[in-house]
């Protein structure tokens, strides 16, 4: 693994159980049926059934499982230890077609079984990586011809902010050495009063066209690029609860009568 993962798999580690055990993930819910899939995910990647998903970064398995739900046979892959023993745990519980491996991203043609039809990966991913023509080229060797790559993600746009208001404070472009986050702050964003241990990270801002380029550079053909108004956390405390959204949690917009920002993008991307 890059070493300058090592501080961020620390922390991931550490706040598995504390993720497992909230009401933000609410694994009881999830047992009893559903899906944490976003309506326009399940709209855009289309129906799965009898097809090969591999999901990158998959902490613990959710959004994972909710893709077996639907008929996918699903390999997982995430770096943390603790994420993949309890999603295996969690796949054998309710008896769903998926698998997963403990393994850094970049290393994930070595450790899954391909080739697949999907690689998926999905929120709060990309920005934990420093090499994004890198992670492409491994996409594109996991997937069989005529497969495609499947991303959703928070919007870039929204990093440059502080966490209290739109005050500009971070730069949008890629920086190779990375951002180091350390607040002094414990908890997580599934639950802001656990106590943690390990709380500072690394991370690299990616802009759109980065991505676009990276997805682009490895040889997959471009087919949509969205832009969605909403996102499933309070990224500023101005935001706004909707309720009725989504199947399960809640999404957060902007203020009626205000202007909409871009809050999450998503693309998909086809191999020849």
């Amino acid at each position: 693994m890059d070493r300058r993962l090592e501080l961020n798999r620390g922390w991931w580690d550490e706040r598995v159980p504390i993720h497992v055990g909230s009401a933000f993930y609410d694994v009881d819910g999830f047992r009893s049926g559903g899906s944490t899939l976003r309506p326009f995910e399940v709209a855009e990647v289309g129906d799965v059934a009898g097809k090969r998903l591999a999901h990158l970064q998959c902490h613990f398995g959710l959004d994972s499982l909710s893709w077996a739900r639907a008929g996918a046979s699903v390999a997982g892959l995430d770096f943390s230890a603790p994420a993949v023993e309890a999603a295996n745990a969690l796949a054998a519980e309710i008896r769903l077609d998926a698998r997963f491996v403990q393994a850094d991203v970049y290393d994930a043609v070595d450790v899954l079984s391909g080739p697949f039809d999907v690689v998926y990966t999905g929120l709060g991913a990309i920005n934990w990586l420093p090499d994004l023509p890198r992670w492409a080229g491994v996409i594109a060797e996991l997937l069989e011809p005529g497969g495609f790559l499947y991303l959703a993600e928070f919007h870039p746009f929204t990093w440059g902010f502080a966490d209290e208001d739109l005050t500009v404070v971070y730069d949008y472009f890629h920086d190779p050495e990375g951002v180091g986050l350390d607040d002094g702050e414990t908890g997580s964003y599934a639950d802001l009063e656990a106590r943690t241990e390990h709380n500072a990270t690394l991370e690299w801002a990616h802009p759109i066209s980065d991505v676009v380029n990276a997805v682009l550079g490895a040889g997959l053909q471009l087919e949509l690029l969205s832009e969605h108004d909403y996102t499933l956390f309070p990224r500023w405390p101005h935001l706004e609860p909707d309720t009725e959204m989504l199947e399960r949690g809640v999404a957060y917009r902007h203020p009626a009568g205000t202007p909409r920002l871009p809050l999450m993008f998503s693309l998909r991307a086809r191999k020849p």
